[in-house]
C-alpha cells in the first residue's frame, strides 16, 4: 500500500496570500469590520491622549508658578465671628527664616466697581475692590497683559489694575479706560493676566494702598501671600499661624494654592483610567463584530474550504488561514485607530497651545489589544472551518 504523502508546509508568504485573499475579495466588508476596531483604538488613544496632554500642561503650569506659595487669611473666632489679622501680621511674617517675599491685599469696605456711573450701584458683577501692595504681582508670579501694575508713584492716585475676570465682566480690554469705583472715576492703568494661584485676584479691582485709605480702608491686610524656599515651605507653614497671630493662632487660615492644582492633576490621572476603560469597551465591541464577520465568512466559503481540503490542505492550515484573516483585520483597524487618535491628540494640544504628551500606554495598549482581540475573535471561526471535512464542505445545501 502506497503511503500518503506528507502535507506541504505553508510558507509565510503563502499563508499571507491565502489569508488576505478573503479580504481582497470582500473589501467593503473588510473595511466595515476593521472600522469597529479602529473606532475603539481611536477612542482609547484620543481620549487618553487628551487627558495626558491636559495633565502635562497642568504639571508644567505648576512647575512654572511654583509650589512654594502660602496664603494667610483671617478665620473665625471660637464664637463663630469673623476675625481679623493683626496690623503687625505682614511684618512678623517677613521675619520667619526661609521667607523670601511677603505681600498683601486688603478689602476696601463696601466699595464697588462699575463700568459707568449710570449703572445701578447694586450691580457689582461679583468684583471686589482691594488695596494691593506694589509687589503683589511679582510675588504671585503674574504678568500684565496691558499697561502697568501699581507702584510707589501711582498708588497715591485714583488708578486701578483689573484682574483678568474683572476686565472681561466690565468690558475693558486694554489700559487707558475709566471705571467708576466708590463714587469716583479711576483710570485703568493695567489689566492682569490670569493668576492660577490666586483666583480671587482675577475677580478683583486693585487700587493703591495709600489711596484706598481715602475710601475708608483701615490699612489692615485681609490676605497675606508668602513665598519661601522650596526646602522651607513645610517648616514655614508650621509656624505661620503662631507668628501672624500669637494670641489666637487658631483664628488664622493657611492654605497652599498649588495643592488645588496638584489635586486637579490627580483627577486628570483618574480620568485617564476612565477613558482607557471606555476605549477598551469600544474595542471589545469591535472584536465581537469581527468574530461575527468571520463566522459568516466560514459559512459563505464552505466550498472554498472543501476544495482546499480536497487538494491537500490540512486542518491546521485552514485554521491558520482564518486566524490570519482575523488578526489582519484587527491589526489594520488598530493602526488606523492609533493614527486617528494621535491626530486628535495633536490637534487638541495645538489648539490649546499645550505641550504634546504622547499617550504611550494607550498607543501600545491599543495596538496590543487590537491584535489580541483579533486573534481571539478568529479562534472559533477558524476551528469551525478546520473541522469541516471535504465532503461536508462541498456538499450542496
Amino acid at each position: 500500500m502506497t503511503p500518503l504523502p506528507e502535507p506541504v508546509r505553508l510558507r509565510v508568504t503563502d499563508l499571507a496570500a491565502v489569508g488576505l485573499g478573503g479580504l481582497r475579495g470582500r473589501p467593503l466588508r473588510a473595511v466595515l469590520s476593521a472600522l469597529g476596531i479602529a473606532i475603539g483604538v481611536a477612542a482609547m488613544v484620543g481620549l487618553v491622549g487628551i487627558s495626558t496632554v491636559s495633565e502635562a500642561a497642568l504639571l508644567a503650569q505648576i512647575d512654572k508658578i511654583g509650589t512654594n506659595l502660602l496664603t494667610v487669611s483671617a478665620g473665625t473666632s471660637l464664637t463663630g465671628e469673623q476675625s481679623s489679622l493683626p496690623h503687625t501680621a505682614e511684618g512678623m511674617l517677613a521675619r520667619i527664616t526661609g521667607v523670601t517675599s511677603v505681600t498683601a491685599t486688603g478689602t476696601v469696605g463696601d466699595a464697588t466697581v462699575r463700568r459707568t456711573d449710570r449703572i445701578d450701584p447694586a450691580t457689582t458683577s461679583g468684583i471686589a475692590v482691594q488695596a494691593a501692595r506694589p509687589n503683589l504681582l511679582a510675588a504671585l508670579g503674574g504678568s500684565i497683559r496691558s499697561g502697568t501694575f501699581l507702584n510707589a508713584a501711582n498708588s497715591r492716585y485714583p488708578a486701578v489694575v483689573l484682574g483678568s475676570t474683572s476686565a472681561k465682566r466690565l468690558g475693558v480690554e486694554t489700559a487707558g479706560e475709566h471705571v467708576y469705583i466708590a463714587g469716583r472715576w479711576f483710570l485703568v492703568i493695567g489689566v492682569a493676566d490670569e493668576l492660577p494661584l490666586a483666583t480671587e485676584i482675577n475677580r478683583s479691582a486693585l487700587i493703591g494702598w495709600q489711596y484706598a485709605e481715602q475710601l475708608g480702608f483701615d490699612g489692615d491686610a485681609t490676605t497675606l501671600y508668602e513665598r519661601s524656599t522650596d526646602q522651607t515651605v513645610l517648616s514655614v507653614r508650621s509656624v505661620l499661624a503662631a507668628t501672624v497671630n500669637p494670641e489666637h493662632p487658631e483664628e488664622v487660615q493657611i492654605s497652599r494654592p498649588s495643592d488645588v492644582l496638584t489635586a486637579r492633576a490627580a483627577a486628570e490621572q483618574t480620568f485617564t483610567g476612565l477613558f482607557f476603560g471606555l476605549g477598551a469597551i469600544a474595542l471589545l465591541a469591535g472584536g465581537v463584530g469581527i468574530a461575527n464577520i468571520m463566522v459568516i465568512a466560514v459559512l459563505e466559503r464552505r466550498q472554498e474550504i472543501g476544495l482546499r481540503r480536497s487538494l491537500g490542505a490540512t486542518r491546521g492550515q485552514i485554521r491558520l488561514q482564518f486566524l490570519t484573516e482575523s488578526v489582519t483585520l484587527s491589526t489594520l483597524g488598530g493602526l488606523v485607530g492609533v493614527v486617528i487618535g494621535l491626530v486628535v491628540c495633536l490637534g487638541f494640544a495645538l489648539i490649546r497651545q499645550w505641550p504634546l504628551a504622547l499617550p504611550v500606554n494607550a498607543i501600545v495598549g491599543g495596538a496590543v489589544a487590537a491584535i489580541t482581540i483579533g486573534a481571539l475573535a478568529g479562534v472559533y471561526p477558524a476551528r469551525r472551518a478546520a473541522r469541516l471535512t471535504p465532503t461536508e464542505a462541498l456538499a450542496i445545501t
